[in-house]
């Protein structure tokens, strides 16, 4: 097993400081023991010579002067030195003629090589054999060399104070290790500490990014570590504002994107649904967990699904965003009600190459704005085709007056008899009939620009009037319930165009089984405010009666009943015109076919002195069916 450094900066700038400090101390230590070790085999050289030297003078005058007795006491006498182990003097062949140590006799052999060197020494030479030192010093009596003085030292003396030396140099790193070792885990904590806040704080902000507890961390010192704690500060106080912006702009669109009128899908290249908003699973009525994970066929029916295939194909390959592709069919399989959808596609690029990753898809349900459009164009077609009818009854108003005149005359013709003058009168009485249709025809379709006092009875006849082909057609009988003094100031023409849309929807409740509808009309005051009066009037039907879900709607644009032949704009205008003269209406229906059933309008309109701002405005369009 491997042994690894500490993982700490403070252990790390510890041990590479004991590393350095023993390298260090251990090169001094080696250079001055080397040093000392020099100094000490000079030392003792010169010692050892200057030993033997004496030696061999003393040693040479004793013999010069024929007493030797002395030379034995001076050899044992030198071994008294604590520096001096042994001591003999030879001949020049070797031979021991005196020593320290009766041991040392005969020990010393020397090889012809040697004599012969020794024989011209004149100085002091030191031999090492081994890790053991000796010198040996010529003595010579003239010139000639009668002996050899041998020194043989004490070692662990000349040692010793090389070993005190290095004890001492030892015990002296020791201490400068510590206290360095020391110094630096005070220097090494000052550093680290801020490090372990600093790492203590970013596990906490990785661990979880919401806690701000413990921040901004407290700054000691005015160093370093102090300014690196103040840009983590800065920093974490730069990342909490950012992720408030971020999760700020999420929220936003985590609401957008689940409360918009709109459908919002996200997929991903193989087609598969990986977001789907709220509002798409409410319409298609199937949870969001029936599109997430799944592909575009599998959640949606095969004639969408095929319809926005080649869109999202396209989407993928260039890039390019595609808009208001109309869509036909509907999100449920089931449905069968006919549905259009107008469908967005964008991608959704992500990744530095911007590559496209998934396609947004947007779908608005454009059913009822189609609808709308078509209502619109039957509108236009009524209205053009009521524009043609007052024309057509203009026309007509001038031959009638002619063939009226006509008959007149006729009629006063003496050669006439009886039975022609009666087909005269029948005829002068059916083109009055068709005189009084064309003038109601050109006062319905002539809008009047000017309020006046008019009577809300008249108005009604001269509607009713219009619809007598229906009536009698429908085989219904028109029960009217008036008072003569009705009369309200209002825009004639757009009270007829009410009067009209009531009567009709009535007269359309009732085919094909015929029925009742009354008619009431008379002075009162209104059901809200008992202090306002005014004209009640109401228009009740037989026919077969309203869920309450359509009485809701009933004054919304474009909702019909009749899909084939009703726009949804009559309730609607007679909704504005109600509105334009300040009255108010209330519905009540009964829904079946049994006797009781049926709808009443009822209407209060106020009476009003003269024109109100309100009825100043542009008059509403022309007739049409709810």
């Amino acid at each position: 097993m491997w042994l690894t450094g500490p993982r700490t900066i403070r252990g790390q700038l510890i041990a590479a400081l004991v590393v350095f400090e023993m390298l260090v101390l251990g090169g001094f230590a080696w250079l001055l023991i080397r040093e000392q070790n020099a100094e000490l085999e000079l030392r003792i050289s010169r010692r050892l010579e200057f030993q033997a030297s004496q030696l061999a003078i003393e040693a040479a005058a004793a013999i010069r002067g024929g007493n030797v007795a002395p030379i034995q006491e001076l050899v044992s006498g030198m071994t008294r030195f604590p520096s001096i182990k042994a001591v003999q003097i030879t001949d020049p062949t070797g031979r021991t003629m005196f020593s320290s140590d009766p041991a040392m006799d005969g020990k010393i052999t020397l090889s012809q090589k040697e004599r012969v060197y020794l024989r011209y020494l004149y100085q002091p030479v030191i031999f090492s054999p081994g890790k053991s030192h000796e010198v040996v010093a010529p003595i010579r009596v003239g010139d000639k060399v009668v002996g050899l003085a041998w020194i043989y030292p004490h070692e662990s003396e000349d040692r010793l104070q090389l070993r005190s030396l290095m004890r001492l140099s030892l015990v002296s790193g020791v201490m400068v290790v510590l206290g360095c070792t020391l110094l630096a885990s005070l220097l090494a904590r000052s550093i680290t500490k801020p490090l372990g806040v600093l790492m203590r704080a970013t596990r906490q902000i990785v661990r979880d990014p919401e806690d701000m507890r413990g921040f901004p961390l407290e700054v000691h010192g005015r160093n370093e570590a102090a300014d690196l704690t103040l840009a983590f500060n800065r920093m974490v106080a730069s990342l909490d504002e950012q992720r408030a912006g971020l999760n700020d702009t999420l929220a936003i669109l985590d609401s957008m994107l689940a409360n918009a009128p709109i459908g919002l899908v996200f997929l991903d290249r193989k087609y598969r649904f990986v977001r789907v908003n709220q509002f798409l699973a409410e319409i298609s009525q199937k949870g969001m967990t029936h599109y997430l994970g799944r592909t575009l066929d599998e959640a949606m029916p095969s004639s969408a699904a095929q319809q926005l295939r080649p869109a999202l194909e396209e989407v993928f390959r260039t890039g390019n965003a595609m808009r208001d592709i109309e869509v036909q069919g509907s999100l449920l399989a089931s449905s069968a009600r006919p549905l259009t959808w107008l469908v967005s596609v964008y991608p959704v690029r992500s990744g530095p190459a911007q590559e496209v990753r998934w396609v947004g898809v947007i779908i608005v349900d454009a059913t009822e704005r189609k609808r709308s459009e078509e209502a619109l164009r039957k509108t236009e077609k009524l209205a053009a085709a009521g524009r043609l009818a007052a024309s057509i009854a203009h026309e007509i108003n001038n031959p009638l007056e002619a063939v009226t005149n006509l008959l007149f005359l006729l009629r006063n013709q003496s050669s006439l008899d009886d039975e022609a003058i009666s087909y005269a009168e029948m005829a002068q009485h059916e083109v009055a009939r068709v005189s009084e249709i064309t003038q109601q025809t050109l006062r319905f379709y002539r809008q009047s620009t000017v309020a006046t006092r008019a009577s809300i009875t008249e108005l009604m006849d001269s509607v009713l009037t219009l619809h007598q082909g229906r009536v009698g057609s429908l085989q219904v009988v028109v029960e009217r319930r008036y008072r003569d003094d009705a009369e309200l100031f209002c825009f004639s023409g757009e009270m007829r165009q009410l009067f009209a849309n009531l009567i009709g929807n009535g007269l359309d409740a009732m085919m094909p089984a015929g029925g009742k509808l009354r008619i009431s009309v008379r002075r009162s005051r209104s059901w809200r405010e008992p202090c306002t009066p005014g004209i009640r009037l109401s228009v009740t039907d037989s026919g077969c009666g309203m869920k309450k879900a359509t009485i809701e709607r009933i004054f919304e644009p474009f909702f019909t009943t009749k899909e084939a032949t009703g726009t949804g704009l009559g309730l609607w205008v007679s909704a504005e015109i109600i509105r334009k003269h300040g009255g108010r209406v209330a519905i009540r229906s009964r829904e079946g076919s049994s006797p009781g059933c049926g709808t009443i309008f009822m209407l209060f309109f106020p009476e009003l002195p003269a024109v109100t701002p309100e009825m100043e405005a542009q008059p509403v369009g022309d007739s049409v069916n709810a």
